[in-house]
């Protein structure tokens, strides 16, 4: 009888967890099936179509610890392409996993493919979401978890448990209704609400909200602690996020540890992701408002444009009642937002995904070997339509990924003369992309002439935001910059009438997507690329292309029929090694016993 108890254990571990003979025992693999299909749902009381994600919406956590070898077999069960991307994941090496129209020809409907990468040396909290046809405003997005291995410790006392909270505004119309107003110059306007893990607000005044509505129920200890993963996965709405009488200890935000410090309500901004530790310490008399509520717009006719769920201990003595936690008063402090997002820092004594302290890279004593001024400016008219644009220049996506291109030598894919500057010149709509230096280290000014706050996002990398400030950049502007300890991610906002400047080291070669977060403006054109080679490539810096590639555009007749597989058909051909470590291991199970 002993005997079963650890081979029951070992047969619950070996179809998450398999060690390929290519890659070492240290570096497992965890597999990962996802349907994307449509379903039928009502997060604001209106039936409408939702994408989700195995069933589910938002979709499943994704979570696998540092260096670990990841397989996502994505199936598309929608009637039109898909790509699913990784916001934060750095693909080392790997650009053809990343998922954007740039790296990887889409998924037709009623195909899968499978997503194969290493989430190394990294640590922290992110999210996955569809990529394309703004199929993002109908959900299909879901968490990502990082961990740290067990021999590196995080810096603050292990929590009781991480809770995920997905805020983002929301439209009752779907993805397709409203990339057909963008087409034909609409703007989106309002949106009918904010949601919180894909469900509507409970029911605080019965003017504002109606009855009926799902709403999300958080359900914790008192006396614990916990870890609130938050993702802003919304489209173009910047979200106050607060938790009624509970303060909220900032620790981490896309992959990085922060200076921890205790916050009552925090700005986040379309795209990005922070870690707090909240310590249920309030009496149970009641519940608690857990709240999401716009930035930046005209409360007035915002007030419906409200995210509220509940927080609830285990031993509540009743339900919550009143008004909400007052929002942020901007009115007598202009630069509070500002400000706020200045106070958080990195925390350089912290060790990361690698024992090292992530702080020990000394980036202010490198020297920058290319600056570029990205400005985005209002909506331009580019043949007769309405389109975004940085450095007055509309992303066209290629028709044949770039990186790809390069390999079979396809001319005219793309163009390498996005402008390091604005340009005085009428706006055009192009395939010009960013040749970056491999190596280099780079300066990027995100100036934004906009009226509307942007969040701008780097795939392949983490940059140093080491600095932001009203009016526009200047030279001179360096002299206020964050040199020690400014907090690296891969997402920032950049405020209307304001830059935001960041410091990148081109270490990471492939092809990465420079992009606005705000889904309508990247939609109208506001992204390009980073194109980084390096010149002596001996296959050692970019793995070549994976077995799986899918092809279009130029290169659409090579696509062979596909044959259906699923994430573990990667472990084939390994059958005699699993098999082997199967046997020793109910060898030693019989040992122990």
């Amino acid at each position: 009888m002993p005997l079963f108890r650890p081979v029951l254990s070992l047969f619950y571990l070996l179809p998450i967890i398999f060690l390929p003979s290519f890659c070492s025992a240290a570096d497992p693999y965890a597999s990962y099936e996802f349907r994307v299909s449509y379903i039928t749902a009502s997060p604001l009381g209106v039936p409408q179509k939702v994408i989700a994600v195995n069933g589910n919406f938002p979709g499943p956590p994704i979570n696998v610890t540092t260096n670990y070898n990841v397989a996502v077999n994505v199936w598309n069960d929608l009637d039109e392409n898909l790509l699913m991307t990784w916001s934060g994941i750095q693909m080392r090496r790997n650009s053809w996993q990343d998922g954007v129209l740039g790296t990887n020809c889409p998924i037709p409907p009623k195909w899968n493919w499978t997503y194969q990468f290493q989430v190394k040396d990294q640590i922290g909290s992110f999210f996955y979401f569809p990529s394309i046809n703004f199929q993002k405003a109908s959900g299909g997005f879901g968490p990502f978890v990082i961990n740290n291995r067990d021999i590196i410790p995080i810096p603050f006392a292990q929590p009781e448990g991480d809770i995920f909270i997905m805020i983002g505004d929301w439209f009752t119309r779907d993805h397709t209704a409203l990339r057909a107003d963008l087409s034909s110059g609409k703007e989106l306007g309002i949106p009918d609400g904010v949601l919180i893990n894909g469900k509507g607000p409970y029911q605080y005044n019965a003017t504002l909200v109606p009855a009926g509505i799902q709403y999300e129920t958080i359900r914790v200890d008192p006396g614990k602690t916990y870890r609130l993963r938050v993702h802003n996965v919304g489209i173009s709405t910047s979200l106050n996020f607060r938790i009624q009488s509970h303060n909220m200890l900032l620790a981490e935000t896309e992959g990085h540890y922060t200076v921890m410090q205790n916050y009552t309500d925090f700005d986040i901004h379309v795209g990005q992701s922070y870690s707090f530790l909240v310590t249920m310490d309030q009496n149970a008399s009641t519940d608690y408002y857990i709240v999401a509520s716009a930035r930046f717009v005209n409360e007035s006719l915002w007030q419906k444009v409200t995210g509220v769920a509940i927080l609830q201990y285990s031993n509540s003595k009743g339900p919550a009642t009143g008004p909400l936690p007052d929002p942020p008063n901007d009115f007598y402090d202009k630069e509070r937002s500002m400000n706020q997002a200045r106070s958080v820092r990195q925390n350089v004594s912290a060790s990361g995904a690698r024992p090292n302290p992530q702080g020990s890279f000394h980036y202010g004593q490198i020297n920058v070997t290319q600056t570029y001024l990205l400005k985005s400016e209002p909506l331009v008219t580019i043949n007769k339509t309405a389109r975004a644009t940085f450095n007055g220049i509309s992303f066209i996506p290629p028709k044949t990924p770039i990186r790809l291109a390069d390999q079979h030598k396809v001319k005219g894919a793309y163009k390498l003369d996005f402008p390091d500057m604005p340009l005085n010149r009428t706006p055009r709509a192009d395939i010009s992309i960013i040749d970056a230096a491999y190596k280099g280290f780079i300066e990027v000014i995100f100036q934004n002439n906009d009226s509307i706050i942007h969040s701008v996002h780097l795939d392949g990398y983490s940059f140093f935001v080491v600095g932001m400030g009203y009016g526009d950049w200047s030279e001179d502007k360096r002299g206020s910059y964050n040199k020690w300890d400014a907090i690296t991610r891969s997402t920032s906002q950049v405020y209307p009438g304001a830059w935001t400047a960041v410091l990148i080291s081109l270490d990471n070669v492939g092809v990465w997507n420079l992009r606005a977060e705000n889904l309508d403006r990247w939609y109208l054109g506001q992204e390009t690329y980073l194109r980084i080679v390096n010149p002596e490539e001996n296959g050692k810096t970019e793995m070549a292309a994976p077995s799986n590639v899918l092809y279009c555009g130029a290169l659409q007749s090579l696509q062979k029929e596909q044959h259906h597989g699923n994430a573990n058909s990667i472990f084939k051909g390994h059958s005699k090694l699993f098999i082997t470590l199967l046997m020793a291991l109910l060898n030693v199970a019989f040992l122990l016993s």
